[in-house]
């Protein structure tokens, strides 16, 4: 009973800190390509709502801490991060969020960027659902190869 928990405890993490690990652990597992989509959309989630609950005083409180340091408003990421917000928006934000800047560092984004936090729930939860079970079915399908069989 209790290592089948930790299986699924282990998806549930990885889908929470690194959307990427979460489908790769589900299927190393063994388990199935439900369970594991399920899970990996839940990490996601709960991790966004964690964080956009706590939206507004993580924004400023970053903030605050970059200008005590003296570092500039504006890096190149930063730079990159607002032209995607201006070019698609929080579609392009969730959209990336799960493959290139991680659960915490895409809703972070968003946060900073003044996004209302429903919108940010709603657009985070289909890009969860899609990229889930994308990389659930990729993993599935190359499962057979020698670096998922060690």
């Amino acid at each position: 009973m209790l290592p089948a928990l930790l299986k699924y405890a282990a998806v549930f993490a990885f889908g929470m800190f690194k959307f990427v690990g979460a489908p790769i652990t589900g299927v190393a597992a063994g388990l199935p390509v439900a369970v594991t989509w399920a899970l990996t959309v839940a990490g996601m989630m709960t991790t966004v709502v964690l964080i956009s609950g706590v939206g507004k005083a993580w924004a400023m409180h970053l903030r605050r801490k970059r200008l005590e340091k003296g570092k500039p408003l504006f890096s190149r990421r930063s730079r990159v991060i607002v032209r995607v917000y201006r070019r698609f928006g929080m579609i392009g934000i969730a959209f990336l969020t799960p493959i290139l800047f991680s659960p915490i560092g895409g809703t972070v984004i968003a946060t900073q960027l003044h996004v209302p936090r429903w919108r940010i729930l709603v657009h985070m939860t289909w890009s969860a659902a899609f990229w889930g079970l994308a990389l659930t079915m990729l993993v599935v399908r190359f499962s057979h190869l020698p670096i998922f069989n060690r």
